[in-house]
């Protein structure tokens, strides 16, 4: 993606298109399976938490203007074309000046290993032609207005205080200190042909800073390039969409949080999801839904590591705690919403939040969501222990007993009904427990009762949640509203192949707008499309034979996302392609990884193999 971009007078602080800030489309995303950096074009690192994704950030451009960010821009007027190394989450952007040209690889540092016991940003300038002088601008941020920093002189050099925060940068000697205060450093650095410049911060939390050499930093690069290739060069699908296909998969490795396995549903808190005031959420947590879809993507890919990883982790979790909604990356409760009045918002639009209300509620799906990825995980012959097959009999049972009560449903809504989606994830759990147990994954004894309920939950399902009205499965129990995630009751297994084909016409009719759909009725005054939907529609007509269509609005729907490094948001503003919402967003991603398998002939239902 190419982006012309002012002389630095004309922009002391340099400022995107929209309000002083860059479209949400335009950021792109580094991560070392610790927490996540978004870039800007014009060089600058506007988010990133440190030392965790779910951290108080260091830099927080993006929803406050006054906020810390890390920049290398030239001078001069340029154009920036960026683009992920091939199979890699590593960035190259081309500078191009009137007076020569550059390149600017960046990574968060990992090993082959894993993860660094810190946070190591680099950021490499080579000089490709001419002459440049880019300018380094180092803003700290004061972690959502929390904080004071400030800076310690030491002999081994420059320490940054954010807080707990302990930050150093390293650099060649070939950049040169223009001005350092308590919160901020500028810099200047001049590449010519053949000139190579290296710039990294370094970063842990209360704990002693190892400071690596610049030589040491950027040999990592290539490392961590390395790293990433093998892994994706590791996934086994050869089906149609392949580069889409694996460049949401690496997006999805950036959410993986290495130190526990659990799967964070975005990397951000607080972009709006329509422009005014009022939804803005923290999606900085691990919740059981994403937790599960992410990881049955990994398992179409043939990422095992990260299916047991992440398995693992939520079993851990729903024993000592019970079954939440969400859990924080290290296993914690998640705290209800804490709002910061003082920053401005992206945009200027509120709430800027961290934390999350849904954390306290009840929603049905997660038991199908925890049974899917199980049944899935045993099914391509891995093994259970007897902990996590105990425990999973048992929430067979919570299921079975409690499927009749209300909850707040996939789309966490304040008012608790009797969902149809959350119905159908309650048949699911119970479709995949029996099938788990006739297989011997699971005791046997409680067979019987938990196949009679599921047959009482689709007969529920077909007599109290279908609309005669629409000729569609509704979006709740004696309602005509409308539900696009219904869609998911066709990969889930229900065999209603005539209902389900007319409940997805209906969904595109009533809320669709071109090839995005909104999440249910009346959002298309709310917000925007929600990018997975259009995703379990592709699939959901690909599974039920309907795939030259399905073919047809898959193309679409690619083709009318933003032309950007490939980084998808939640949601969609379907008259003007901008994105809305959290980035980069799991469940966008991961759906995009499901219409291609299901478009490929991949049924993927649990014991579907030889």
């Amino acid at each position: 993606m190419s982006h012309s971009l002012p002389a630095l007078a004309d922009a002391l602080t340099p400022e995107g298109p929209l309000d002083g800030f860059w479209p949400i489309e335009d950021y792109a995303a580094l991560g070392d399976g610790r927490s996540v950096a978004l870039i800007a074009p014009d060089g600058s690192v506007d988010w990133c938490c440190v030392p965790n994704l779910d951290s108080p950030p260091m830099f927080d451009r993006l929803l406050h203007r006054a906020g810390g960010f890390f920049q290398i821009r030239p001078v001069a007027p340029f154009t920036a074309t960026r683009q992920y190394r091939e199979d890699s989450n590593v960035l190259e952007t081309l500078i191009e000046t009137e007076h020569g040209s550059a390149r600017i690889t960046e990574s968060l540092n990992s090993t082959f290993a894993g993860r660094l016991p810190w946070t190591e940003f680099a950021r490499r300038i080579e000089g490709i032609s001419g002459r440049i002088t880019f300018l380094v601008r180092f803003r700290l941020g004061t972690r959502c207005g929390t904080v004071a920093p400030w800076i310690q002189s030491t002999e081994n050099g420059d320490v940054h205080h954010i807080g707990s925060v302990l930050a150093h940068l390293v650099h060649t000697p070939n950049m040169r200190i223009l001005r350092q205060l308590d919160e901020a450093i500028e810099a200047e650095i001049i590449v010519g042909d053949k000139t190579h410049a290296l710039v990294a911060l370094v970063a842990t939390q209360d704990e002693p800073l190892a400071v690596p050499t610049p030589e040491q930093i950027d040999e990592r690069i290539e490392t961590s390039d390395r790293a990433w290739r093998n892994w994706a060069q590791s996934l086994s699908y050869d089906g149609p969409y392949a580069g889409h296909v694996k460049r949401s998969a690496l997006a999805l490795k950036l959410l993986l949080y290495a130190s526990s396995g659990a799967i964070a549903a975005a990397a951000t808190t607080s972009l709006p999801e329509r422009l005014r005031d009022g939804k803005n959420w923290d999606y900085r947590f691990a919740w059981i839904r994403d937790a599960a879809y992410v990881a049955n993507a990994f398992v179409r890919l043939g990422a095992i590591a990260e299916v047991k990883a992440a398995l693992a982790w939520l079993v851990h979790h729903l024993g000592e705690q019970g079954p939440l909604v969400m859990y924080g990356l290290s296993g914690d409760k998640v705290e209800d919403e804490t709002f910061y009045e003082d920053v401005d918002g992206y945009r200027g639009i509120h709430p800027v939040v961290t934390g999350n209300r849904a954390a306290g509620q009840h929603q049905h799906g997660i038991y199908g969501d925890i049974f899917e990825t199980a049944a899935l995980f045993v099914s391509r012959g891995n093994l259970l222990d007897q902990k996590t097959a105990q425990l999973l009999a048992g929430l067979a049972d919570l299921c079975a007993d409690h499927w009749r009560q209300k909850d707040a449903g996939i789309w966490e809504l304040m008012e608790d009904r009797h969902y149809t989606m959350s119905k159908v994830s309650c048949w699911q759990a119970l479709d995949r427990a029996c099938q788990m147990a006739e297989r011997g994954h699971l005791a046997r004894d409680r067979v019987p009762r938990w196949t009679r309920e599921k047959e009482r939950i689709l007969d529920y399902i077909d007599k109290e949640c279908w609309s005669e009205k629409h000729q569609a499965y509704s979006f709740y129990a004696g309602s005509d509203e409308l539900d696009a995630s219904i869609a998911l009751a066709v990969p889930f297994g229900i065999d209603r192949k005539e209902r389900m084909l007319s409940t997805l016409d209906a969904v595109r009719k009533q809320l669709g707008r071109g090839p995005f759909i909104y999440r249910y009725t009346g959002m298309q005054q709310e917000e925007g499309a929600f990018l997975a939907c259009s995703c379990w529609v592709v699939e959901a007509l690909a599974l039920l034979g309907r795939k030259d269509e399905a073919e047809t609005m898959f193309a679409a729907f690619l083709e009318a996302l933003p032309k950007n490094t490939g980084t998808i948001a939640e949601m969609i503003d379907p008259d003007t392609g901008m994105y809305l919402g959290n980035t980069p967003q799991g469940l966008s991603h991961l759906g995009i990884v499901h219409a291609a398998c299901a478009l490929a002939g991949d049924r993927m239902k649990a014991f579907d193999l030889p």
